[in-house]
């Protein structure tokens, strides 16, 4: 192995270099140790080549750093991070952290150049005597520079002597204090956490200013092996480790002896382990994420963007009010709590502003089900059924129809489109004669809605729901009018509170403002608002809808305060909703199965789902929660457009008589007039097939030139059904089994006759008429008893 040498003699080896490095003699029992002469071969080489290796030192990127999501009352939502971690300077790390740090890993840290000759010669003395490697010799300095500017941990010579040169350059450029403090700020202690701070926050739920020393002890040991020497699956280790710190403390003179064993003698209470992060809204966080991420304001490229939302530290300040936020979900959860059921999502945000305020997406974000993290609020589409309703009517009353118009309201029809025959049918197959604007948006009468958007055209209706807020791509078809399209939650949301806002609009603001770590504003959301409906038809279109609340479909919503809104119920109960607002807060609520789209019937569901039962009773269980603090606020009220002046004598013309007469016939003679004809097909047992059934204005009527004659055309007498039985059912049960046969159910709520002893039965029905298995026409009323709720 050759001559050894006396460790004093190193300087000899260094002296080549252009800047001398200082070496402190060892102490005197320490200097009857010989190195190998291959130790002192591999040093010298490590020395001598350090000294002719250059290498330019690389531009410090910022440490990552965590960023924060706040609620609007800057209360902490969620950390997003790539790694945790949270830099604190050097003053705010306890001295005895700083202490101990530097006993265990580097103790020579203040003493040498950023490559320590001694450090190197020990670590291969004692890795020769071992017979492996059971010590590093590398300063801290080096490792940082390993770590933050090289990422290389393989084990060549090439990359231990730019390690020693960057960490040579490095020390010509920081101070002592800067790199202890960037490299407490890097290194990693395990359980996900990069730095002193997050590892303090980690094991200690403590800052790193508020460390003591059996704490500081116990950190800085994990620094050389934090998975092997974890405290949850080695806590023997962990504690060994501890204590070896705390000795070479002692021995180093930063702390007695006595103080030492205090705290060898104090108990290792580590916080348990982190487990998967839970937060409030989670799907609203999401929304947040995604909205940093595919902004091109926040970074020319998606890996920038990502980069910036997980490292650059973000203040991400938002609109959810997390009071509210807790509301909507226990409303949700009360009524749509059963995960095998079906779920719920709730939008609300504010007319004004369209700051969303509260948000559920889902029923669990951190759930196990394949369905939990997506956002059925943002990103399902659903068809909304006639909750789209309100559309067609802003429509309406924007191109000049009143809502004194009268439309016939059959039970069904059937409309000639360019596309071929539409077939329409009420909810529950009832006519109801002929009706205004304001009687069918109450009661949601389809074949009046049929008429209305045959009457505007479907593009003007797609066109009118866009500019309130639909975002979701449309198709302009007749069968828009009763909600086919599919929309989102929160689109609906918006584009209702454009109606609360007076033809207002406010896109839906979730971010507020975004700060950097060193406090500079980089986004702050503008206060736009841009008109897209006039003032007017939006009053108009609200009191209609203040109709449907207190005399219609929508009683359940009732809060005690003006609301407006619609229901909807889309084909084959797949799905329902409750859209309503108040003047100060816009709310949509939408029920259904996610992902495959199931009827909400029985046995699906405990009771036949329509939009006016459960998703109208969580919009109002939120609501009266949500506007209890809330001043009551009216809506304005709108002008109503003054009649038309009366028509002379000489504009006007006889309607003919066309009833009993074909389709054909009844054309020529109203077209020979001077009218325009509009046909719908209804069954009738009095008219045979192919003919005029009814027609308005009636026979022999004055009426002006070029106005609509409205002819119901026979389709032929209504098919024979049975009766089916809906004893004991709810009576929305029941009015779902009744319609599926094309039967009216007709409800009087009157309490069942009982004997003492009998149970109850709230809501019931409890009797019918006619009963089981009677053959009746379709179209024909059933009359229904049910006990009071």
């Amino acid at each position: 192995m050759g001559t050894p040498i006396e460790e004093d003699e190193l300087p000899r080896c260094v002296r080549a270099c252009p800047r001398d490095v200082p070496v402190i003699p060892m102490p005197r029992r320490q200097r009857r140790r010989r190195l190998p002469l291959v130790t002192v071969g591999v040093l010298g080489a490590l020395v001598l080549g350090a000294c002719s290796y250059t290498a330019d030192l690389p531009e410090l990127a910022p440490d990552a750093e965590t960023s924060r999501i706040y609620a609007a009352d800057g209360t902490l939502l969620t950390e997003l991070s790539v790694e945790n971690r949270d830099p604190v300077p050097l003053d705010r790390i306890a001295p005895v952290m700083q202490q101990a740090i530097v006993a265990i890993e580097d103790s020579r840290f203040f003493e040498h150049n950023g490559v320590d000759p001694r450090g190197i010669a020990r670590a291969a003395q004692r890795n020769y005597e071992d017979g492996g490697v059971s010590e590093g010799g590398s300063t801290i300095t080096q490792q940082y520079v390993r770590a933050v500017l090289l990422n290389d941990t393989t084990q060549s010579l090439d990359r231990k002597l730019r390690e020693a040169v960057l960490a040579w350059q490095f020390e010509q450029t920081y101070t002592k204090e800067q790199i202890l403090e960037k490299y407490l700020n890097a290194i990693y202690f395990g359980a996900g956490a990069y730095g002193i701070e997050s590892a303090a926050k980690t094991y200690f739920h403590r800052s790193a200013a508020d460390l003591t020393l059996d704490q500081a002890a116990f950190i800085a040991g994990l620094a050389q092996g934090p998975e092997r020497l974890s405290p949850y699956t080695n806590y023997e280790g962990a504690v060994s480790r501890r204590n070896a710190v705390l000795d070479a403390m002692v021995e180093q003179g930063m702390i007695t002896h006595a103080e030492g064993e205090a705290a060898k003698a104090a108990p290792l209470l580590v916080e348990p382990p982190p487990s998967a992060q839970r937060y409030p809204a989670g799907h609203f966080v999401e929304r947040v994420k995604d909205f940093i991420l595919n902004s091109s304001f926040f970074g020319d490229t998606p890996e920038a963007r990502r980069r910036l939302l997980l490292e650059g530290g973000l203040q991400i300040n938002t609109t959810l009010d997390l009071q509210m936020q807790s509301w909507a979900e226990a409303a949700v959860m009360n009524v749509a709590g059963d995960p095998n059921g079906p779920r719920a999502a709730l939008v609300s945000l504010e007319p004004d502003t369209g700051a969303v305020r509260a948000y559920v997406g889902g029923y669990d974000f951190f759930g196990d089900t394949p369905e939990a993290k997506f956002d059925l609020a943002g990103q399902g589409l659903r068809q909304s059924g006639s909750s789209f309703k309100a559309f067609v009517l802003g429509a309406a009353l924007e191109h000049g129809i009143p809502l004194t118009q009268q439309y016939p309201a059959p039970g069904s029809m059937t409309i000639d489109t360019s596309v071929g025959p539409w077939n329409v049918r009420n909810y529950d197959g009832s006519g109801r004669g002929s009706m205004d604007l304001v009687a069918a948006t109450a009661s949601s009468v389809n074949t009046v809605y049929a008429q209305l958007i045959m009457d505007i055209g479907p593009e003007k209706v797609i066109d009118f729901a866009q500019r309130a807020g639909i975002r979701t791509s449309m198709q302009a078809y007749p069968s828009s009018a009763l909600g086919t399209n599919g929309v989102t939650v929160l689109d609906m949301a918006s584009a209702y509170a454009t109606f609360a806002a007076d033809g207002m609009h406010a896109e839906p603001l979730i971010v507020t403002s975004v700060t950097q770590r060193d406090g500079t504003v980089i986004y702050e959301a503008p206060a736009a608002r841009r008109r897209v409906v006039d003032a007017n038809v939006a009053r108009l279109t609200t009191a209609t809808l203040t109709q449907v609340v207190t005399r219609g479909t929508g009683t359940r919503a009732a809060i005690g305060r003006p609301v407006a809104g619609k229901t909807g119920t889309a084909e084959e109960w797949r799905d329902a909703w409750f859209v309503g607002f108040t003047p100060q807060l816009s709310t949509a609520v939408w029920m259904g199965f996610p992902g495959e789209e199931r009827s909400m019937i029985p046995p699906n569901t405990s009771i036949t789902v329509s939009g006016g039962t459960l998703p109208t009773q969580i919009w109002h269980d939120f609501m009266i929660a949500a506007t209890a603090s809330m001043p009551v606020e009216d809506f304005i009220a709108p002008e109503f457009p003054p009649p038309p002046p009366p028509t002379t004598l000489s504009a006007e013309v006889t309607v003919p008589n066309v009833v009993g007469l074909s389709i054909n016939d009844a054309r020529r003679a109203i077209d020979a007039a001077g009218f325009t004809i509009y046909t719908t097909a209804a069954p009738s047992r009095t008219v045979a097939g192919g003919l005029v059934a009814e027609q308005s204005p009636g026979a022999l009527r004055s009426a002006p030139r070029g106005s609509v004659v409205r002819l119901v055309v026979s389709s032929g007498p209504p098919a024979a059904v049975a009766v089916p039985d809906v004893l004991g059912l709810y009576s929305d049960e029941a009015v779902g089994r009744l319609t599926r046969q094309d039967l009216v159910a007709e409800i009087v709520v009157e309490p069942e006759p009982a004997e003492p002893g009998d149970v109850p039965r709230p809501g019931r029905v409890w009797s019918q008429t006619p009963g089981q298995g009677q053959l009746l026409d379709q179209g024909s009323v059933v009359t229904l008893r049910v006990n009071p709720t």
